[in-house]
């Protein structure tokens, strides 16, 4: 990124720089919410014939997250934010495992319990990491490019769109790593759907929520505008 001291034509479509004390803040509850939900969606919930996974409660909140870094600092800061929570994914999963193979203490009787829970499942762990990394870059880079295609205005757009295809890359992606073929036919495509409908509707209804963490933000970022991509 360049550093101009006039913000240019447009502003709006400007973004802020990243050694103040709000991005570590906001990058330290992306990554928060991102390992929560991951271990969240070892359940399977079914709610009548709609299935999903314990991550749906959550994980929205992540793209939520993951656009305000977008919109305010920029894809090279959102990217380092997404990769750092790759990273700590990949910590979390490879500590599980090793307490799982540890022995337990001969008076601790529940690593059947904890195996069932938060044992190392190759299949969920991939699937989990792989639609993270996919989706949130997709959705990062979307929202960029069109608040550069828009300078900066037509804020719902962006948040839409980058949702949109981030959330189906993601969905798409961890489902079929991690579930095609647990569960088959008509009940995978529902499981899917349901999945990608449900992530999309919460960050809808929560966007005027989006909208004034945004506008929070940008007030309190004093360089919000003089940064250029």
């Amino acid at each position: 990124m360049t550093v101009s001291s006039e913000p240019g034509p447009h502003p709006a479509a400007g973004f802020a720089r990243i050694d103040t004390s709000l991005y570590p803040i906001i990058v330290g509850v992306f990554v928060a919410l991102l390992l929560i939900s991951n271990i969240a969606a070892v359940k399977l919930i079914s709610f009548g014939s709609i299935i999903t996974d314990g991550g749906v409660f959550l994980f929205p909140l992540v793209y939520i997250l993951g656009d305000v870094l977008s919109e305010v600092y920029g894809f090279k800061a959102a990217r380092r934010a997404i990769f750092l929570g790759f990273a700590m994914a990949v910590l979390a999963a490879f500590t599980f495992w090793l307490v799982q193979i540890s022995p337990p203490a001969s008076d601790w009787p529940n690593q059947e319990a904890l195996e069932s829970i938060l044992g190392f499942v190759p299949r969920i762990v991939v699937a989990s990491i792989a639609g993270y990394l996919v989706g949130q870059l997709l959705n990062s880079y979307v929202l960029v490019r069109l608040k550069k295609a828009t300078e900066g205005r037509a804020l719902w757009l962006r948040l839409l769109g980058s949702t949109a295809v981030g959330e189906l890359a993601d969905t798409i992606v961890f489902c079929t790593i991690a579930f095609y073929g647990v569960i088959t036919g008509g009940e995978f495509l529902i499981y899917v759907v349901a999945g990608y409908v449900y992530k999309v509707a919460i960050e809808v209804i929560l966007l005027p929520v989006t909208y004034r963490v945004i506008a929070l933000v940008k007030k309190h970022e004093p360089t919000y505008g003089l940064v250029a991509a």
